[in-house]
């Protein structure tokens, strides 16, 4: 009996001495607080609350030791100004459009949508299994920022024109609320783009600052009221494939953070990014008929407006691959990955939504 006593008390000393931890189901969690900065509508509970639900779920799988405080457009830094706010360390962490950031490096873009680019489920393939996410990652390391995706639009609608649109003609010198690269390629058609935060778009287009103005889809388009003013909405945005959101996490930041709340973190990040893509495919289609029956107008843009674009885009990206080095490593991964798929849908998700799309017009 004295032998066993001897023993358990030398095994709790070795132990002490040695200074081992207790196991981790009973080690206290370390506590982290971070701020999140949107770049985000608080109206809209889509993208906006995508972040929150990152937030949400980071805390449930911690015990509320992790918290993420998410604050709106220019509660924190205005819309446009969260990256700069990740980079210096003044945020932990922001919820954005990387395409918002084009003027820094066009690269940006290609982590969220450039005109004529992938949908969204294209998109998601390609960072996940294909070059994607590596090629991104190295690109951010510059910027000292870690980008997960976290949320998808699907492909956006052409927006609210005042007037509809019927030929190429019809759009030079049209003031149009467009973000991003859109903007760069349609200048060059004629049109004169201006990037201004969603918040802003209705009064700027009811002031008559703008003609037209295009943001996502009916569902988030009909909270923001645009069809209040302009009647015409005009389908699809080749420049908006797919509308990619990313998070964006301080380098510093995410280096500190404790391994298992990286995995939380992460997994959160991915889950947000499928349920956002599935509330607008659940949405949509309701508010599109809300839409119509209050008296807009679907039209689709005219053949020539998207040849002239197409032809624009192509040319412009052909430039930067010459003279940007980082543009051309990762759009020349991202562009063949966009024409396979294109082939494959064809074969596949493409010729199965034209046939059924046929289908319902012979019911109607």
């Amino acid at each position: 009996m004295k032998r066993r006593s001897f023993t358990r008390t030398a095994l709790a000393g070795a132990v002490a001495s040695a200074g081992l931890a207790a196991p981790a189901v009973v080690r206290a969690q370390p506590k982290v607080r971070w701020r999140l900065a949107s770049s985000w509508p608080k109206n809209l509970d889509t993208i906006y609350l995508a972040a929150e639900q990152v937030s949400k779920r980071v805390s449930a799988a911690t015990g509320g030791a992790f918290e993420i405080s998410v604050f709106g457009p220019g509660e924190l830094v205005p819309a446009f100004g969260v990256l700069d706010a990740v980079q210096q360390g003044s945020v932990d962490c922001a919820h954005t459009a990387s395409v918002f950031f084009f003027g820094k490096d066009p690269t940006f873009a290609l982590d969220g949508q450039i005109p004529f680019g992938m949908n969204s489920r294209q998109m998601t393939a390609w960072m996940k299994d294909g070059e994607g996410m590596s090629l991104l990652r190295e690109f951010y390391r510059d910027y000292n920022v870690v980008n997960f995706p976290c949320g998808n639009t699907g492909t956006q609608m052409g927006g609210f024109f005042r007037k509809e649109v019927k030929s190429l003609a019809d759009v030079k010198g049209l003031k149009f609320r467009i973000g991003g690269f859109g903007g760069v390629v349609l200048e060059k058609i004629g049109v004169v783009p201006q990037n201004i935060p969603g918040g802003e778009i209705y009064t700027s287009l009811e002031k008559g600052t703008i003609d037209a103005a295009e943001f996502v889809g009916p569902y988030d388009d009909e909270k923001l009221g645009l069809h209040k003013i302009a009647k015409f909405y005009h389908y699809p945005s080749y420049w908006d494939g797919c509308g990619q959101i990313t998070m964006y996490v301080g380098a510093k930041q995410w280096e500190a953070l404790p391994k298992e709340y990286q995995q939380i973190f992460e997994a959160a990040c991915a889950e947000a990014h499928v349920d956002m893509q599935a509330k607008y495919d659940s949405r949509n289609p309701a508010a599109l008929k809300r839409l119509v029956g209050a008296g807009v107008q679907l039209k689709p843009f005219p053949r020539d407006m998207a040849d002239a674009a197409f032809k624009a885009a192509t040319e412009l990206f052909a430039e930067l691959s010459a003279k940007n080095a980082k543009w051309n490593k990762v759009y020349g991964s991202f562009a063949k990955f966009r024409d396979d798929a294109i082939v494959w849908s064809r074969f596949s998700d493409g010729a199965f939504d034209n046939y059924m799309a046929s289908t319902l017009n012979r019911k109607t």
